[in-house]
């Protein structure tokens, strides 16, 4: 206590940071086993598929290491500030330059990028390594302002309009290959759940390939913005065993979706054009 009796600054605080830190402690120890998963993967969806782990490490290894640099600068801004406050009206010792000091913030940062930098392209390397035969191989058409899925190896297709979002079906445990096109703008083809996206480009066909391993329902959309309708370029992805899959395919033909659908013109895809598919072989010819 001040002679005034009131409670000193410093004391303040401390009392102030113990409650927030004992409310912190509450809080995460209330928290259910789901929502310490979710904490676990700091921000991130549950993964589903074989190749998740791979971008799963390195979004923590980021963190941690942001944690970690962070940790550092904020202690030596505090220790600093501690250490040379000012203690009178001298004035400190002036110094034009430090050569261990500049060395040391000049070198230190590379142990933080050089190990980023080598794990970033050592995991992208894997997860756009298209070598491996698919099992399966589905051709992604964005255009402006939903998708069209071909199944190149069944010879069918489905496609989504503004008003009708497709869902693409893939069996579960089975590599799939896209293989990626756009006939208008760049889109980008996100499935959050799978941790991976990648640009649909004009004239530069781009392909990956994954393995779902987890059935079940998942949402996909275009992460890049396309026009004015890039909002509506949402499409369901559905993991099903190998059955539902095949039954699916079978439900594609019977509605008379049968052909691979070529890169329409720009603005091709409406519903009129599902509303006349069955006229021609290919939707190419359509406007």
């Amino acid at each position: 206590m001040s002679q005034s009796g009131r409670v000193r600054p410093a004391r303040r605080r401390a009392v102030t940071a113990a409650v927030l830190l004992l409310g912190t402690i509450l809080v995460l120890g209330g928290c259910s086993a789901q929502q310490r998963d979710e904490w676990s993967r700091l921000a991130l969806p549950e993964g589903a598929t074989k190749e998740t782990p791979l971008i799963g490490n390195l979004w923590i290894g980021a963190w941690i290491a942001a944690f970690a640099v962070g940790a550092l600068v904020w202690g030596l801004i505090i220790w600093a500030v501690i250490a040379y406050r000012r203690r009178g009206d001298e004035l400190p010792k002036q110094t034009r330059f430090n050569i261990p000091i500049e060395f040391l913030y000049t070198v230190a940062p590379l142990f933080v990028l050089v190990p980023l930098f080598y794990y970033t392209a050592d995991h992208q390397e894997q997860l756009t390594d298209t070598s491996q035969e698919p099992d399966l191989v589905v051709n992604v058409i964005g255009q402006q302002w939903s998708w069209t899925f071909n199944y190149m190896d069944e010879d069918v297709h489905d496609v989504g309009t503004i008003n009708d979002r497709p869902t693409l079906y893939l069996p579960v445990n089975q590599t799939v290959r896209f293989d990626l096109e756009s006939p208008d703008v760049i889109h980008s083809f996100w499935v959050p759940a799978f941790y991976m996206k990648m640009d649909v480009i004009p004239g530069h066909p781009n392909a990956f390939q994954v393995t779902p391993d987890r059935e079940g329902s998942y949402a996909g959309r275009c992460a890049e913005l396309c026009g004015a309708y890039h909002q509506s370029m949402l499409f369901n992805v559905e993991v099903v065993s190998e059955q539902e899959y095949q039954d699916h395919i079978e439900q594609l033909r019977e509605t008379g979706q049968e052909g691979i659908i070529e890169p329409p013109i720009r603005g091709a895809f409406d519903d009129k054009v599902l509303d006349d598919k069955n006229t021609g072989p290919t939707g190419g010819d359509h406007e």
